[in-house]
């Protein structure tokens, strides 16, 4: 029987096609220590054929692994695993990252802008010199690779006023970064250019075009094949991808009391777009909305009461916000998790991040967070603008 064994395993260690089959079902953070088995094992797991077959078999598979949340020093992260354990971050800075001429853009290396299915668009801290652009790049954090973006070849200055990472593996072993920028005939047109990962090059997609003055460009969600932007104002607006056209999608709904809203969340999970408006200082009942996919319009899927957690956390009510309000709650929603039927708030209160399943109310807290010096324990630190979802993957950058 041993000798059977022993035959079959020389058999499928020398046969590269059936051991790339076997490998093909192991998650990608095994992977990685596989490498170190030998040099073929190595040379198989880093190529790029092989982690484009990986990607794809795994891509509608994984599930998040936790969430990085940026601190106020944008270099500095806070890592909520999501996989049940308490496993450490896949990396704790970005200072690996160094630019065409070999130098690191900052001793603080750089800040991440977006996440995408498992992939980070990030961008320099600091600029040499007035006259300097910013650095761009993609990163893969599972495998610390990273790619520097080229520069815009403009016919003269410009300001970018957003750029969005769109990467679906199901479709294309391809990423692009789509940029909103300023154009010579006024600051109040946009121009759209797009970059390919299969190209390596930047190209102009459409005219110029005209949005509302507070179109928040700098935060793009990729969705349904196209990025989409909101404004503060309730304008909307998104770019398709496949064909290169601008178009436009409903507005979120609208409420009587707009003006005293508290908190936005405008984001990507399981394949629905989500949106959450939380109206005035003291309540604890908002509705979590989805976007139809056909885009006739936002639905209410999920009503939230977080009036348990209040009473497990009372450090959450506060009474110094207004000398009119009797009290207020603190807290932020970090972001919302789909997988299948199962749905679930990430919210930050003072100190910790606490869990709630949007279908049976429950909640629990995930981990407690360590203060920066410059901070207080009872501080809320972060926003779902400062949260970025991770999912390990071995897609070549």
């Amino acid at each position: 029987m041993l000798s059977r064994t022993n035959a079959a395993t020389e058999i499928i260690a020398h046969n590269e096609d059936i051991l790339a089959e076997i490998l093909i079902y192991v998650p990608a953070k095994p992977l990685l220590c596989f490498k170190c088995v030998s040099r073929r094992w190595l040379s198989l797991i880093s190529n790029p054929h092989f982690c484009r077959r990986h990607q794809q078999h795994h891509y509608r598979r994984t599930s998040l692994s936790g969430i990085f949340l940026r601190r106020r020093i944008p270099s500095h992260f806070q890592f909520v695993p999501l996989d049940g354990t308490h496993s450490a971050p896949p990396l704790r800075s970005l200072d690996f990252f160094s630019d065409n001429s070999g130098f690191f853009p900052s001793p603080s290396g750089a800040k991440i802008l977006q996440s995408c299915n498992g992939l980070f668009l990030c961008r320099s801290l600091d600029k040499k010199s007035a006259d300097q652009r910013h650095s761009y790049y993609v990163c893969n954090p599972t495998t610390k690779q990273f790619s520097q973006l080229p520069f815009l070849d403009t016919d003269g200055p410009c300001t970018i006023f957003g750029l969005s990472l769109a990467f679906e593996p199901s479709k294309s072993p391809y990423y692009q970064v789509v940029c909103v920028r300023s154009t010579a005939v006024s600051l109040y047109f946009y121009q759209i250019e797009i970059f390919s990962s299969e190209t390596r090059a930047w190209r102009p997609c459409g005219s110029p075009f005209v949005a509302p003055y507070d179109m928040v460009f700098d935060y793009g969600v990729f969705w349904n094949g196209a990025v989409h932007w909101l404004s503060p104002s309730g304008a909307a607006r998104c770019f398709y991808i496949g064909n290169e056209v601008l178009g436009t999608m409903p507005s979120p709904p609208g409420s009587e009391a707009r003006g005293t809203r508290r908190f936005r969340y405008f984001g990507e999970s399981g394949g629905r777009l989500h949106l959450i408006e939380v109206y005035g200082a003291r309540t604890t009942q908002f509705k979590v909305f989805e976007m139809a996919t056909n885009y006739s319009g936002w639905f209410v899927k999920y009503e939230a009461d977080i009036r348990g957690i209040v009473a497990s956390y009372p450090e959450m009510i506060r009474d110094f916000l207004d000398p009119r309000d009797s009290c207020y709650f603190a807290f932020a929603i970090i972001s919302v998790l789909r997988k299948d039927e199962e749905a679930e708030l990430l919210l930050h209160v003072p100190g910790k991040i606490v869990s709630y399943n949007l279908r049976d109310k429950s909640f629990k807290q995930l981990c407690d967070l360590r203060p920066n010096p410059n901070e207080t324990r009872s501080s809320l630190q972060f926003g779902w603008l400062d949260a970025y979802p991770y999912m390990e993957t071995l897609a070549c950058v």
